[in-house]
């Protein structure tokens, strides 16, 4: 079934090019303009706009270069640039995440920017943001973009519990955490809601902290999973949670981030885990008078250690123009220009002159808190191993599911995260 809607988005994307006439042989004009396309996956007002001006300055000094805005959308950027890579018809520069990189760069459709990258962005960007666009040898994205996860409170019932309240340079601990969550739960309302819809990136990036790695490669290269002390913390964590102390809402399990918002300004939940960007929806729309604040995610034997996956900008392997292509990404992610674009998805830059710019350590909407957890952001666990995909939806999904609403035990889980697991990523890995 997936083969079949794949071919009809082909045939239709292929249609579509050709009304539109945007095959990539007419691309470039008579007089020798070479033209870009530029695949954004900007979606809120403010980064659209600025994405929007940054094409338009470039465009004003390089009229020999010109780039063309294409909109993008996170729903369904996989599918859609499978589809235009097998069409030949793929953006030259595209947006995308690191942990959606791993197929298109072994499979061939990915530029390796090692040898086109100017030194500038290269020692720009630290070799751990780095790691994240590392596939094999080569480099296939330039990492600009990140987030951290967070707690968001509740400041009058944080006040009002008295429990300590955490820094950056003072976290909870993961016992701390579970502890505080309890005390903050009363009539009506729940210390913390963990919306895990998706919960595989959160439980295996928190995990970090408390040492967590499950996945281990091995001198052959290949990889298996094993699951250690610190790969239980955070699991243990939100399961006693919801099943033991009850400080978690069990509704929440299948939300999205957002979906918990209403409750969190109604009063049902203390505090919500999210992504750092969640602040503009929270900023946007609590209720006049509602008092939030921004805390670091719990700290483990590892610190506030925390996996991320940052957005990235990559070059297609069948552009003719790639040099090109990257300076226009080096013009994107001038320090300034990292900036805005941080600024304008309420992200963190991940380039050290951009992240020092004081408007990203204001104590103003948080931004000084997530600003102190970016030196602890590390690659994700999983986002190179080959399977991975696969193993995430079809074992560890459920699984995670159903540990945390009480429908499985510990052993249970361990069984099917490791045995089960391991047979998915033998089948990638022959």
């Amino acid at each position: 079934m997936r083969a079949l809607l794949r071919t009809a988005a082909a045939a239709a994307t292929a249609l579509a090019l050709l009304l539109t006439g945007c095959g990539r042989g007419g691309d470039d004009a008579p007089d020798g303009t070479i033209t870009l396309r530029f695949q954004s996956l900007a979606w809120q007002k403010e980064s659209v706009e600025i994405n929007k001006r940054l094409v338009k300055e470039w465009n004003a000094a390089h009229p020999g270069i010109r780039v063309e805005y294409v909109q993008g959308s996170w729903d369904s950027v996989h599918d859609q640039l499978l589809t235009s890579f097998e069409g030949g018809e793929a953006p030259d520069v595209i947006h995308d995440a690191s942990d959606d990189l791993a197929d298109f760069a072994y499979g061939g459709y990915l530029a390796d920017l090692r040898p086109l990258l100017p030194d500038r962005l290269t020692a720009a960007i630290p070799a751990h943001s780095w790691e994240t666009a590392t596939f094999g040898d080569g480099v296939y994205g330039v990492p600009f973009l990140q987030e951290p996860r967070v707690l968001i409170a509740n400041t009058r019932l944080l006040k009002e519990s008295g429990v300590r309240i955490p820094t950056p340079d003072a976290p909870w601990s993961w016992t701390e955490f579970r502890e505080a969550a309890a005390r903050l739960t009363g009539e009506g309302r729940h210390g913390v809601a963990w919306p895990l819809r998706e919960p595989v990136s959160v439980t295996l990036n928190l995990g970090l902290s408390a040492g967590g790695r499950l996945f281990h490669r091995g001198p052959d290269g290949k990889v298996t999973l094993a699951m250690g002390k610190g790969d239980r913390v955070v699991p243990d964590t939100i399961h006693d949670q919801v099943v033991t102390d009850r400080s978690a809402a069990r509704t929440a399990l299948g939300m999205g981030g957002g979906d918990t918002l209403p409750g969190f300004f109604g009063g049902k939940y203390a505090m919500v885990p999210l992504g750092f960007s969640y602040r503009q929806q929270v900023a946007e729309q609590a209720p006049e008078g509602f008092e939030w604040t921004v805390l670091p995610a719990p700290a483990g034997a590892d610190g506030l250690a925390q996996g991320v996956s940052p957005q990235t900008l990559s070059v297609a392997e069948d552009s003719p123009h790639k040099k090109e292509a990257v300076r226009f990404i080096d013009f994107l992610l001038r320090p300034a220009n990292m900036v805005r674009l941080a600024k304008g998805d309420w992200m963190l830059p991940t380039g050290t002159e951009a992240l020092a710019d004081p408007a990203l350590h204001t104590p103003d909407l948080g931004w000084a808190t997530g600003a102190a957890l970016a030196g602890s952001l590390r690659s994700a666990p999983a986002q190179s191993v080959r399977g991975y995909p696969e193993w995430k939806d079809k074992v560890a999904t459920p699984a995670l599911q159903e540990y945390y609403s009480g429908a499985i035990d510990a052993e249970e889980l361990e069984r099917r995260l490791v045995t089960d697991g391991n047979r998915v990523l033998a089948r990638y890995q022959r």
